[in-house]
């Protein structure tokens, strides 16, 4: 089973996406998906995530590898997007696909803490005309800890 891991400048179709990946895996007994989008409120008018792609790609590939080494997978995508998105637009989408839905759920779990946490993107967001960056929170290397 090789995954399927893509990073993108442009938006894309989740949807699309997971109808997708499913249509390919008839044997899969749990199909768990997570999308993360830019999140509207709080005066956000823009999300901007940048990254060095010779560091970037490579380090979401071997996260990639390190997940269908330890769980027992039909299949996996992970996606991100870089650039600039307005609120309501994806960035994140992961879907694992397993026999049996414990794999699945702890898969794409494993995978978002990592996303998450190991930040390869550098994020900032724009509110009342400003850009800010944005930094991990206590709670996301909380989250990766926990896989230690």
């Amino acid at each position: 089973m090789s995954a399927d891991v893509r990073l993108l400048a442009e938006p894309f179709d989740p949807a699309e996406i997971l109808r997708s990946f499913t249509a390919g895996l008839p044997g899969a007994g749990g199909i768990v998906s997570f999308l993360g989008q830019v999140r509207a409120g709080g005066g956000v008018e823009a999300l901007e995530l940048r990254h060095y792609e010779p560091l970037t790609w490579p380090a979401m590939r071997e996260l990639a590898a390190r997940i269908t080494g330890r769980w027992s997978l039909d299949g996996l995508i992970v996606i991100h997007r870089s650039g600039t998105m307005l609120p309501g637009e994806p960035i994140v989408f992961v879907a694992a696909a397993a026999r049996h839905r414990r794999d699945a759920f702890a898969a794409a779990d494993f995978a978002m803490d990592h996303l998450k946490s190991e930040s390869w993107f550098w994020k900032r967001e724009k509110v009342a005309g400003a850009w800010r960056w944005i930094e991990p929170r206590d709670q996301d290397i909380e989250d990766l800890a926990r896989w230690a």
